[in-house]
């Protein structure tokens, strides 16, 4: 698999996790831009936030500090962000 498709599946499943937590309609996984501002154009708030990162964490095993939640304000952010701890979790052979 290239870091290409890598990136996609997981903008993807990114995508499909915000929808199905934040119950949001007239948009689907595949629609969703990855480039919109979640919190000034989609309005998720904190609590949104907390809990969407709460399923990425369970669902990618990996660690996402609170004090980066600020910092992921789109789906490609996320992704890259995800994608930077797996890779990470992989080089050190050990959760992240």
């Amino acid at each position: 698999m290239t870091r290409s498709s890598g990136i996609d599946d997981i903008l993807l499943h990114v995508a499909e996790i915000l929808v199905r937590e934040l119950k949001l309609e007239d948009v689907t996984a595949e629609t969703f831009d990855p480039e919109i501002d979640l919190v000034d154009e989609v309005g998720i708030d904190s609590m949104d936030l907390a809990t969407v990162a709460l399923v990425i964490r369970d669902e990618y095993a990996i660690r996402i500090d609170e004090d980066d939640y600020p910092k992921l304000t789109t789906v490609r952010l996320i992704s890259e962000y995800i994608a930077r701890k797996l890779k990470e979790k992989a080089a050190e052979g050990a959760p992240a």
